[in-house]
């Protein structure tokens, strides 16, 4: 079993020590680093390309800000943000930047190790809470506006399916499905597959 490399981001070091001592108890779990700033967090990135890092919202830099740094010296490391901030805005720009997941402080371990492996397997995970608020801001549109084909292109983005992986289940060239995530990022009004896939979930 090959095991996922975790590290945490937190300024609060009773909380971040306590996620530490419970992702290293998971058997495929290695904590490799721990920080309690953006700058840590590059860092970490930068020395140990971890699987995922778990980073919070508000902490000295910024932890959005943080993000496309990050993504920039590591670009195979999933951020999952993990905060007690439950603004919609705050959820929005994080997926902007490239977070593959938004959590709300509370979760339980088996919440958050379920977050985990969902990232590292290359689909999205927002906590529950969060996905009802996109839903009563109406961050989503109807299915109409997209064409059967897109439709099927889209669900398949959302079960995780890289560009080339759809293509071979379609049986289209991978500049096709280029072309049709390009239409779908537009009707969607997202910037970026993982916030498409979102935003298709939640109005499905």
């Amino acid at each position: 079993m090959t095991a996922i490399t975790i590290a945490i981001v937190d300024d609060h070091p009773l909380f971040r020590e306590g996620v530490s001592r419970t992702l290293s108890e998971i058997d495929d779990f290695v904590v490799v680093g721990e920080g309690a700033s953006a700058d840590d967090a590059a860092t970490l990135a930068a020395s140990h390309g971890p699987d995922v890092l778990l980073l919070d919202v508000s902490m000295p830099g910024g932890g959005i800000d943080a993000v496309s740094e990050i993504l920039a010296r590591s670009p195979q490391t999933k951020v999952l943000m993990l905060t007690a901030s439950e603004e919609i805005e705050s959820l929005v720009t994080a997926l902007r930047r490239g977070a593959a997941g938004y959590l709300v402080k509370g979760i339980g371990s088996r919440g958050l190790a379920e977050a985990v492996r969902t990232v590292v397997g290359g689909s999205w995970f927002v906590s529950p809470s969060m996905r009802a608020k996109m839903v009563e801001k109406s961050l989503f549109v109807g299915r109409t506006s997209l064409t059967p084909r897109e439709l099927e292109v889209i669900e398949l983005v959302a079960e995780g399916l890289s560009n080339k992986h759809i293509g071979r289940r379609l049986n289209l060239q991978e500049k096709t499905i280029k072309h049709h995530m390009t239409e779908i990022l537009s009707k969607l009004g997202a910037s970026n597959r993982t916030e498409a896939a979102i935003r298709w979930r939640q109005r499905a």
